[in-house]
């Protein structure tokens, strides 16, 4: 199953953008689908290759911060090839 995961790391510190470079690339690094924008970073896959790397990923994301959020958006689809017609 092919999913889409919309994701956004918000460390609630001054020194904030280190830990969202960091896990950025990670995602880069793990061979899955991953597209950004100036809010979300999007992940796409099979659906238990995706959920692997993010269980992985997400909980080195959390203990490099003091405190923050992870929001986390799921579709089951593949929608990395989406392009708006408006």
């Amino acid at each position: 199953m092919k999913i889409s995961v919309e994701l956004t790391l918000t460390p609630l510190q001054d020194d904030y953008e280190p830990a969202i470079i960091n896990f950025i690339k990670s995602l880069r690094n793990s061979g899955l689908t991953v597209l950004e924008n100036p809010l979300s970073t999007q992940v796409y896959g099979e659906y238990d290759e995706v959920m692997k790397v993010l269980n992985k990923e997400m909980k080195m994301a959390l203990e490099a911060i003091e405190r923050g959020l992870l929001y986390m958006k799921i579709v089951k689809s593949d929608r990395s090839d989406y392009e708006p017609h408006f």
